[in-house]
């Protein structure tokens, strides 16, 4: 769901850009709050691994092809402030080195792939566990149904950006309804890959999963025929004791980021994805622009000059996952910095 430059006129994308813009400025003093020195190291992680997933087209219908999102993923994860953060560093990547999403169109992108994901499935995200017993489980269910229904709510945002701005006569009638209908198949498609990481993930530290706080009721004793909370003997954020380090989770999760995006995503699907499927079949792709990264060395996620196409898109695989980690780690590092700063005994009159 990378728009393209020339699928959405200027004013369009300006006004979107101006609203990426706010929702990032949020987000940054609501990642303060949701990040501490447990979980920023894990955001930056979750960045890069959905930069990897993201290499790993799944066919979902004849001559299309699907791949994560992810803001269901990082909001579950890491928070949703956060989240908006993780999915927005990557599409920076993705745009600035890979010349995949339009650099006029990011503010188009963050609103889309960023901003609405996390919205909408952090919502019903939350909404479930309302009503689902307090058990990892429910999480799992939880984050499989907000994934999915991601989706297909991102495709509707885009269709109707495109009624504001789009750029081709083309019926919205018919736009939404192959936009819409490709993306609930890719929604079960991240659906899947979202309760898969996350039940991975809550299984050996479900302390770092944003998710999964509180899962646990606070006991409760009657007394005078109320029912009072009983004194926590432990955190109730913790839902049990860990059974892997942190750095052991990272590693990991960072080992595994670099086999998927260098190794595993040659074996993707070479078909379009939905939004390049139905803008080449509906004629919404008449005016897309050369992308102003084109000439970049990791154009088209392959190393210029490596003839070989495996290593050329393995390379280019790998450096994206360690660019993004980079990246992510300096921001919700600094995010975390700044926390402890303003957390100290000079700023708080301690």
């Amino acid at each position: 769901m990378h728009v393209p430059d020339g699928f959405i006129d200027a004013p369009t994308s300006a006004v979107t850009g101006v609203v990426a813009a706010g929702a990032l400025a949020v987000s940054l003093r609501g990642a303060r709050r949701e990040l501490d020195e447990r979980t920023a190291p894990l955001a930056g992680l979750v960045a890069a691994f959905i930069f990897a997933v993201q290499m790993l087209n799944f066919p979902v219908a004849a001559g299309t092809s699907g791949h994560l999102l992810g803001g269901a993923l990082a909001a579950i994860l890491v928070g949703p402030c956060t989240a908006v953060l993780c999915v927005s560093v990557v599409l920076l990547m993705q745009g600035v080195l890979f010349a995949d999403g339009g650099l006029t169109a990011l503010g188009v992108n963050i609103t889309d792939m960023a901003i609405t994901t996390t919205v909408v499935s952090y919502a019903v995200f939350r909404a479930l566990l309302a009503v689902l017993p307090r058990k990892r489980r429910s999480v799992t269910v939880a984050s499989f149904v907000a994934a999915l229904v991601s989706v297909p709510a991102a495709a509707v945002v885009f269709t109707l950006i495109y009624a504001i701005g789009g750029t081709t006569d083309v019926s919205i009638g018919k736009v939404a309804t192959a936009m819409i209908g490709v993306h609930v198949l890719i929604g079960i498609g991240e659906a899947v890959i979202t309760a898969l990481t996350v039940g991975a993930v809550i299984a050996v530290r479900p302390d770092l999963v944003h998710g999964a706080r509180g899962l646990r009721r606070r006991l409760q004793l009657r007394v005078n025929g109320d029912l009072v909370d009983a004194p926590a003997l432990a955190p109730p954020t913790v839902p049990a004791a860990p059974r892997t380090s942190r750095r052991t989770l990272w590693v990991t999760g960072l080992v595994t980021s670099l086999v998927l995006a260098g190794f595993v995503s040659f074996y993707a699907s070479a078909n379009p994805d939905g939004l390049e499927k139905v803008a080449h079949d509906k004629g919404i792709d008449k005016k897309e622009e050369k992308h102003a990264s084109a000439g970049s060395p990791l154009a088209d996620y392959g190393v210029k000059d490596v003839s070989d196409a495996r290593l050329s898109g393995g390379l280019a695989g790998v450096i994206g996952v360690g660019v993004t980690v980079v990246a992510g780690s300096a921001v919700f590092w600094a995010l975390r910095r700044r926390r402890d700063a303003d957390a100290s005994p000079v700023n708080t009159g301690v």
